[in-house]
């Protein structure tokens, strides 16, 4: 087994054990991914890693899939458990489990399947196993970090590749395909998303790019980023063509010191909250609060979207290693929308930005 997967195995199963639980059930998704190196497919078939203190790890495999499991990072050293079509993997899974009361099961594990489980364990309860992988994966190891300060780079160079291309009488359907192809040009293996807002469109943080052409005096957000290694990007910046409509330019230079204030405000031992706090106040202060209407920011790695977050009632402390998020945003509608966000890590004595590309208020033609 890869040295580092074991490692990640053996500390879920210590978490499982501080959280008093009996067993972690992990299907398919990015938690299976970072635990073992194996990335199948969902489907309705399950496969279940099964982890329990003092026990070693097993998983549940579809027989037509047991080759590519035992092929992966971990088929030498975990003991796969095959079960057939026609059989009864709920009922297999339990014999896995038997005298487990209290078991976390992943967060993307099929309803169907959780109720399987459910149904062959009647007497177990069921938790998200969140609490305990989203510590772990919240703290990036040397090699992930690496990974994401790549898409970072990458997505840094699709930004200021796009700002050399025309804007104006084009769609936002266009712009956002420049995007796409200029994030795999640069390195990714793929665009995941590229959300292009102009004008007033700009006021819906997560717009769905259309056929509008963009126009003179337009605001235009563009928040776009994909896989790199494993990992993602994501950034966000916003334009205006040929000149800033009225107003914009004050509310953008909120923004930006809101953004600047929270990525200051990252060091270790602080509150995943206390960041939202800071962009929060300085938004508020100059009198656009209600037009924030989102939280700061969200854990980054093998998912867009994972622990923690920077919002209020997240105290989540920082700690070195963790990857986020800082993306404050005023958003006028009828008007215009403005958004910066860089993705961050925290460092031993305090933050590194993993988007470096400026800040400053860009005209496009």
């Amino acid at each position: 087994m890869n040295s580092v997967h074991l490692d990640r195995i053996g500390r879920a199963a210590k978490e499982t054990a501080a959280r008093e639980l009996d067993a972690l059930v992990v299907s398919p998704s990015p938690d299976l991914a970072y635990l073992t190196g194996y990335d199948p497919m969902p489907l309705e078939r399950p496969t279940l890693l099964v982890l329990r203190p003092d026990h070693d790890p097993v998983m549940l495999v579809p027989e037509l899939e047991r080759a590519p499991a035992a092929a992966s990072p971990v088929g030498e050293r975990l003991d796969l458990v095959p079960w057939r079509d026609g059989s009864d993997p709920y009922e297999a899974a339990a014999s896995l489990l038997a005298g487990a009361a209290r078991i976390a099961v992943a967060d993307r594990l099929w309803a169907s399947h959780l109720l399987g489980l459910e149904r062959a364990l009647p007497g177990a309860t069921f938790s998200p196993a969140s609490p305990v992988m989203g510590r772990l994966r919240a703290l990036k190891d040397e090699e992930e970090l690496g990974a994401l300060r790549r898409a970072g780079r990458a997505a840094d160079e699709t930004f200021r590749q796009v700002l050399t291309m025309p804007f104006q009488g084009r769609s936002e359907e266009d712009v956002a395909h420049d995007l796409a192809e200029l994030l795999v040009r640069n390195g990714h293996a793929r665009s995941d998303f590229t959300i292009v807002a102009s004008g007033p469109n700009a006021a819906s943080p997560h717009h769905e790019p259309g056929g509008r052409t963009i126009l003179p005096h337009d605001a235009v957000v563009m928040d776009f980023g994909g896989e790199l290694g494993g990992y993602l990007s994501d950034t966000t910046r916003t334009v205006v063509v040929t000149e800033a409509p009225d107003g914009f330019e004050q509310a953008y230079a909120v923004v930006q010191e809101a953004q600047a204030a929270a990525v200051d405000a990252v060091r270790p031992g602080r509150e995943a909250q206390e960041i939202d706090r800071t962009a929060r106040t300085i938004i508020e202060s100059a009198g656009y609060g209600e037009r924030f209407i989102h939280r700061t920011g969200h854990g980054i790695g093998l998912e867009l979207h994972e622990p923690p977050y920077m919002v209020e009632g997240d105290r989540t402390v920082l700690e070195p290693g963790m990857t986020f998020s800082v993306e404050p945003g005023i958003y006028l509608e009828g008007q215009f929308g403005i958004r910066i966000e860089d993705i961050v890590a925290v460092t031993a004595d305090g933050v590194e930005r993993l988007n470096r590309s400026t800040r400053e208020l860009q005209i496009v033609a």
